[in-house]
């Protein structure tokens, strides 16, 4: 099969790279490489066409002879877009309606779009079913409720198959512990590697559906080779359990062999206090599960962390 997978020389999209050509797939990348790495293909027999996924021409370029359009590019982060909901909107939503477009012009089969847990909000009701009534907190989430919106419009209206995953704190190797808006999982792994205690933003009792990444990529791929009763569909990706980053510190600490206590600082604007994922509606229409638990896919992260840290540290 012919893929396009945008923003795949970031995190999830570098790993969902490699699923897909192990499986056989010929992949074309889009990034303009503002959160990606170059470096996360290394290795990897992919077409790279650097550049932006706002740019329709392009896009449709991208998309030229592709079945299966796996768009994952975005500006990620909740911080990020309190900081600056101009850009994240820009680009998440203008980005999503510009792949949305271009595939439609050239005939993709199916789009799989990554969406966001974040969309639920702070609604205190757990598990998170995708029937719920969204509650964005922040403009990332609002802007990836935008891009479902479209897609859901694209397949009732204009013919376009799409299928929106709700991924729910998705960790693993190549997700960058030293970006300014670096996930809990890397900064925490990169600080306790180097002997330093993690901080945690509030009184660690938060709690999170943390997804191993290979959970993740394998979603996606059963998403896009789901028969026609799953397009326009929106559906939880996690495993389905929660654990606090006090569980998630002492985890860390096990796997370490270290006695680490955490500092503690104000909590961040925009976070919610607990996320769980329902997941039977994609055990039902995608035969989706997760292979790889939370301890299990922590060990592989630190691993890759400590694999993976430049000379002197993660800075």
């Amino acid at each position: 099969m012919d893929v396009l997978v945008t923003g795949g020389a970031g995190f999830i999209g570098s790993n969902l790279v490699r699923h897909l050509l192990e499986a056989g797939d010929r992949v074309r990348v889009l990034d303009d490489l503002s959160t990606g790495h170059r470096a996360n293909l290394d290795g990897v027999e992919a077409e790279l066409i650097e550049g932006d996924v706002r740019d329709l021409e392009l896009v449709r370029r991208a998309c030229r002879g592709t079945e299966v359009v796996y768009h994952l590019a975005a500006l990620p982060s909740v911080a990020r877009s309190l900081a600056d909901p101009g850009t994240t909107n820009d680009v998440n939503v203008r980005g999503t309606l510009s792949v949305l477009l271009a595939a439609r012009a050239e005939g993709v089969r199916r789009v799989v779009y990554a969406s966001s847990s974040s969309i639920y909000g702070d609604a205190p009701s757990l598990p998170k079913e995708e029937s719920m009534p969204p509650l964005p907190r922040s403009p990332y989430a609002a802007a990836k409720l935008a891009g479902e919106a479209y897609c859901r419009a694209f397949t009732a209206s204009l013919g376009l198959e799409t299928v929106s995953l709700r991924f729910f704190n998705v960790f693993g190797p190549r997700q960058d512990p030293a970006s300014p808006y670096a996930a809990v999982i890397p900064r925490f792994a990169s600080r306790m590697l180097a002997g330093e205690p993690p901080v945690i933003f509030g009184d660690g009792r938060q709690s999170r559906d943390f997804t191993y990444v290979e959970n993740a990529v394998r979603a996606c791929r059963l998403a896009a080779e789901a028969d026609g009763e799953v397009a326009g569909e929106v559906l939880n990706v996690a495993c389905g359990r929660r654990t606090s980053l006090l569980e998630l510190v002492a985890m860390l600490n096990r796997l370490l062999g270290t006695s680490l206590e955490p500092a503690f600082a104000a909590p961040q604007p925009g976070d919610v206090r607990h996320s769980e994922a329902a997941i039977g509606r994609a055990e039902r229409l995608l035969g989706y599960r997760p292979l790889v638990g939370v301890e299990e896919g922590l060990a592989e992260t630190v691993a890759w962390v400590a694999r993976a840290a430049p000379v002197g540290g993660w800075s």
